[in-house]
């Protein structure tokens, strides 16, 4: 004998028209869940890239400081003072601010991220800086973003056809002897690196000393928890003093719960769960409307309650994985499509894929609870 079909798959394609209205709405739920997932994860991971490149193992910043975007100045005198300590081995103070670049193609201004650094220590663990650092010890030079927006002009390609290529950056001439890689952000559309020297002509109203990231290596062998506790009791509390990871999760959290950016992502996501529990609890209320008559003559002949709601579950469970495998592909070509069109790291990851593959289960699970109320008034004594 052939395998049984099961009675909840008959009732699912008996009306095929039905059947692709529920899983359209289940994809579009998905989608919408998928790309403002996708939207706030590219949002925590673009604005710590610089972070997580830092070649170093202790961060100190200003105590006022809430983010790359607003940091605050402090006194170097802060980051050599931790050379008391044997267990550091090198110090490096990092300027960073925006400024205006000036497309040179177009003329148009557009406000770029620039960090400036020693020439003589890479400090940063970035394709394409090692090979150039020595170049910044030239002034005005600077190394350019390749990742930037395509708004500042095609300076990448102009680089790597081996052209000269100078902008204006603050009203001063510069010129790009190099290419890195770092990647656009919510913060900053681009970024430029240079010397310290460099950095201090282009910010004329900046001044030595006062730098807004210092870095700290340790020796090996040093425990870390140790040496950042010590260091927040012996420096003074106008810096703030981080492992990496806390700098790290430090500016993760703020664009998570300062700014309205990751709230609406959020929200975003639950708007689009709550669409697609309505979406198919529509269907599976209407399913079971027109099905009741049966329901209740399955009820006249034996079959009990629990097993019918196991019918509606089932319904449900095919609905989730069926409606989730398109919304999952138009996820990834909208991904690449957000992607090149924005050049942040929308991608595609294997928990967020899992995810919202639950989250679909859930959401038709949930709408087939609800839709479960209309079985209870499937009564045998309404047929006969």
């Amino acid at each position: 004998m052939g395998q049984k079909i099961p009675l909840s798959w008959l009732q699912l394609t008996r009306e095929k028209t039905r059947l692709a209205v529920a899983l359209s709405g289940i994809a579009f739920a998905d989608i919408l869940m998928f790309m403002q997932l996708g939207f706030r994860d590219a949002l925590y991971y673009s604005n710590v890239r610089m972070h997580e490149s830092l070649k170093g193992d202790i961060v100190l910043i200003n105590s006022q400081s809430n983010a790359v975007l607003a940091m605050k100045p402090f006194s170097q005198r802060r980051l050599y003072k931790t050379l008391d300590l044997p267990e550091v081995q090198s110090v490096y103070p990092i300027y960073l601010d925006y400024t205006s670049w000036k497309n040179p193609v177009t003329g148009r201004p557009r406000s770029i991220l620039t960090f400036g650094i020693n020439p003589e220590v890479n400090v940063f663990d970035l394709p394409g800086v090692d090979e150039n650092l020595s170049k910044l010890k030239l002034p005005d030079v600077v190394l350019f973003d390749r990742s930037s927006r395509l708004e500042y002009g095609p300076i990448a390609e102009d680089v790597d056809q081996g052209k000269v290529v100078s902008a204006e950056v603050r009203r001063r001439r510069i010129k790009v002897v190099g290419l890195f890689t770092l990647g656009a952000s919510f913060g900053a559309d681009g970024n430029l690196i240079t010397s310290d020297v460099n950095f201090l002509r282009l910010f004329s109203n900046r001044q030595r000393g006062l730098i807004d990231i210092g870095l700290i290596k340790l020796k090996p062998g040093a425990d870390l928890a140790v040496v950042t506790e010590y260091l927040r009791t012996y420096l003074p509390t106008d810096v703030n003093v981080l492992t990496k990871q806390e700098f790290i999760d430090f500016e993760r959290n703020y664009w998570a719960s300062s700014t309205a950016i990751g709230f609406i992502f959020t929200l975003g996501t639950i708007m689009g769960f709550i669409v697609g529990t309505v979406i198919v609890y529509q269907i599976l209320y209407t399913e079971v409307t027109d099905h009741l008559s049966e329901y209740a003559t399955l009820k006249a002949i034996g079959y009990t309650q629990n097993y019918l709601l196991t019918v509606i579950l089932q319904e449900a469970f095919m609905l989730a994985v069926l409606g989730y495998i398109p919304g999952f592909a138009c996820a990834l070509v909208m991904y690449k499509v957000a992607r090149d069109a924005t050049l942040l790291p929308v991608a595609m990851s294997n928990y967020r894929a899992v995810m919202v593959l639950l989250l679909t289960i859930i959401m038709c699970f949930i709408s087939g609870i609800i839709a479960m109320r209309k079985l209870r008034s499937a009564d045998p004594a309404d047929i006969f």
